[in-house]
């Protein structure tokens, strides 16, 4: 048996569906647990965090900096000014980035990490208050701080009970659950966070109005007497698959799209010669507000079934036109 062989029987002889579920449910179960011997330290921790004038400072080295990062990041997206500082370049001249005002947290799970408790003597002596995230109470981390908050796990998901994996989950979950402190106490809406985030899904749905999405040069209109053939030619340049029929007065009386031309052409007595009315949608379905949320735009184009939404004045003439697809694109839903 050659050893590429062997080692595809040793993959099959794995139940990796069980193996992928005991991490799950070891992982869920520190969870749990944690939430049965949360304390007064959260609400102590946001207390201090809502007081600081400056930033909220997040520190750490190796997995435990990684899960700091993304804590500072969800920090600083709702609502808490936040930042994270590797201690090492704190060491080497960062240090200059804490001032006065600011609050640091700190996560070390041994609470010992050589490159963390170098620079927390340096935080005491700027006054800094200091929140630290460990399993022991009585560690270097846990001296230094004014509030501890207990990290520690019975059992990691790793099979040699080494590598970090529930201590980790439980590091970034209890970064969640302060983060959601600090909203509520905030009281933070989807209008806060989207302003942090304008080009995410969230901000165009809250942000980008039809106006800022519509065509409004070079839109296909046509005479509503312009005939059926020369409508045809518009509706193939115009590249909306629709053209816009606009009477005497430059007002909008119908549109013109493949869908009528097609049923059109089932007509025993079809023409390309007859007026483009004959054959269009009147009274087409228009808005008059191009400052209406395109997220808002689209629920009334699946609603009403079309495909092409045409926004015009007060009076009826064509401001702009607004295609399904330009929707799709720009990522709106």
């Amino acid at each position: 048996m050659n050893q590429a062989h062997f080692g595809y029987n040793l993959f099959m002889n794995k139940d990796y569906i069980a193996i992928a579920q005991k991490t799950l449910q070891i992982e869920a179960q520190t969870l749990t647990d944690a939430m049965a011997s949360i304390g007064d330290e959260i609400p102590r921790c946001v207390e201090m965090i809502l007081g600081c004038k400056g930033k909220l400072i997040v520190t750490g080295v190796g997995k435990s900096g990684l899960i700091g990062a993304k804590m500072a990041a969800t920090f600083a997206s709702t609502g808490t000014p936040s930042f994270f500082l590797h201690p090492t370049e704190a060491l080497h001249g960062d240090l200059g980035m804490m001032g006065e005002g600011d609050v640091v947290l700190a996560i070390s799970y041994s609470g010992e990490s050589p490159e963390l408790n170098a620079i927390l003597p340096h935080i005491k002596r700027f006054n800094i208050p200091l929140i630290g995230m460990t399993r022991s109470s009585s560690s270097t981390l846990a001296s230094f701080s004014d509030v501890v908050i207990d990290i520690s796990v019975t059992q990691e998901a790793c099979p040699l009970n080494i590598a970090p994996t529930s201590s980790t989950t439980l590091t970034l979950a209890l970064g969640d659950a302060l983060a959601v402190c600090l909203m509520e106490a905030r009281e933070f809406k989807k209008e806060d966070f989207a302003s942090f985030h304008p080009g995410g899904a969230l901000g165009k749905q809250l942000f980008v109005k039809v106006s800022d999405l519509m065509q409004s040069d070079n839109l296909p209109i046509v005479n509503e007497n312009t005939s059926l053939k020369e409508a045809i030619l518009v509706v193939s340049e115009g590249r909306l698959g629709t053209a816009m029929l606009i009477n005497s007065e430059g007002k909008l009386t119908g549109l013109l799209s493949d869908g009528d031309i097609r049923r059109a052409l089932l007509d025993e007595e079809f023409s390309l010669n007859v007026p483009a009315r004959n054959y269009a949608t009147k009274n087409p379905f228009v808005i008059t507000d191009g400052s209406m949320l395109a997220s808002d735009a689209l629920v009334l184009i699946e609603n009403k079934k079309i495909q092409l939404l045409v926004i015009t004045d007060t009076n009826g003439v064509i401001q702009g036109a607004l295609h399904l697809h330009t929707l799709v694109q720009a990522g709106i839903s």
